[in-house]
């Protein structure tokens, strides 16, 4: 096996990985409890997952082609940058309108914060 077959066999590695990942990912979005865990798992394991099979997919076409995609690059940098921005904001704007926190969360130190009207009962 030469450098070349040994290089794309890692890039299949990398896909393979960021696959799994991404099943990984939907059974967390699917049995965690509330709005804020799903969002963890949606953004972190995705991105991970994305990022790993863009990359595996840009060193493929590097070694194979001979092929530098300014496109996977921009996607990898893009998912980066925006997936975890967006979850923020989803939780932000979950914890906002009052949706409840999962039981057994922990202390809520926040609420007292943003809501001072309210006596943080739990």
């Amino acid at each position: 096996m030469n450098v070349n077959q040994m290089i794309e066999w890692a890039a299949v590695i990398l896909i393979l990985i960021g696959s799994i990942v991404s099943v990984i990912s939907a059974f967390g979005m699917i049995r965690l409890p509330d709005v804020y865990t799903r969002s963890h798992a949606a953004t972190k394991s995705s991105t991970l997952s994305v990022l790993t099979c863009l990359l595996g997919a840009f060193i493929y076409f590097w070694v194979h082609d001979g092929y530098v995609s300014v496109r996977l690059i921009l996607g990898i940098l893009f998912v980066f940058a925006t997936a975890p921005v967006a979850g923020h904001l989803v939780c932000r704007a979950a914890y906002r309108s009052r949706v409840p926190l999962a039981k057994g969360s922990g202390e809520d130190e926040l609420k007292s914060k943003l809501f001072p009207e309210e006596k943080n009962l739990g």
